[in-house]
């Protein structure tokens, strides 16, 4: 059996390694690591990166958001996907303006109490903001352990018990190492130990890596995972309307034809009942808004 990973190389990989990102700087407010947090979500670096640069300029505080017309919001979060998460950042600063005087908490539990915030949204804000010890297990990270301490290719598709008390007995104990080591374990999975080509002669727990150890068994759990597919989906056909309205005029309602039109090329009428599905499904979520039931704007 190999010994679990040093806390010290790794953190020392990242001093070396780190990408230069704008909301790791001194001086970035809990808020803006919240909007970045937010943003990462199933969204790769390079795109949330100048979106971010852009939000933060146009709303530094979540007084900003608070204030900001909805679509002009919507019209901001641009092709990060999942548009449902503006909305939801957009609440999350109302509340903290209304409950905590503008100023993001600092405590777990008020934290997970904010729209939109979950257990890894809440732990990354600790550790990535206020420097305290606490678990942020994105898939960065359970790649990382699954591999290096587990021996597995991939962490099983759901978050389980034992993967938190696993990661939360590696912690160090400390406030300062903690939070340096959950940033330097995400960085690691995020630009070494990859998810379909590690590259592990780069790695600094090669050495000690359980899955290396074992000769890289292939993924035990293929046959539980699904894919995300986009072509021809009904996320596709949301997404086509979106950026329908999003290029219209500031306040200004798109016919109905022409948005269903434009969802029509999700599954180029394979599915019939697609565009019409996709234009109530906004609605319903309150993505878009209606005030003659013939026409649609951003809300």
């Amino acid at each position: 059996m190999t010994q679990a990973p040093s806390a010290q190389s790794v953190i020392d990989w990242y001093r070396d390694h780190a990408r230069p990102l704008p909301w790791r700087r001194p001086g970035t407010t809990p808020w803006a690591v919240l909007v970045s947090e937010v943003m990462s979500q199933q969204t790769p670096v390079a795109r949330v990166e100048p979106a971010w640069r852009e939000w933060m300029r146009r709303w530094p505080g979540p007084g900003e958001l608070a204030a900001a017309p909805t679509a002009e919001v919507l019209r901001a979060w641009g092709r990060l996907g999942y548009p449902r998460r503006a909305l939801r950042l957009q609440e999350c600063a109302g509340v903290v303006v209304a409950e905590h005087d503008g100023e993001l908490p600092c405590d777990r539990e008020a934290l997970m109490a904010l729209p939109g915030v979950g257990e890894y949204t809440a732990g990354a804000v600790m550790a990535f903001a206020h420097g305290r010890r606490a678990l942020a297990l994105d898939t960065n990270v359970r790649r990382v352990l699954a591999r290096a301490v587990g021996g597995q290719a991939l962490p099983a598709p759901s978050l389980s018990r034992a993967e938190r008390e696993r990661a939360a007995a590696l912690l160090p104990p400390d406030d300062g190492t903690a939070a340096r080591w959950s940033v330097a374990v995400m960085e690691l999975g995020a630009l070494v130990c990859t998810a379909r080509q590690p590259h592990c002669a780069a790695c600094p727990w090669r050495e000690r890596c359980a899955w290396l150890a074992a000769g890289q068994p292939p993924d035990a759990h293929a046959g539980r995972r699904r894919t995300q597919a986009w072509a021809g989906t009904d996320r596709q056909a949301r997404g086509l309307i979106m950026a329908v309205l999003r290029s219209a005029p500031l306040g200004r309602a798109v016919e109905a034809g022409a948005l269903l039109a434009a969802a029509g090329g999700a599954s180029q009428g394979r599915d019939p009942d697609q565009p019409d599905r996709a234009l109530a499904g906004l609605l319903a979520d309150g993505l878009i808004a209606t005030d003659d039931g013939l026409s649609y704007r951003l809300p």
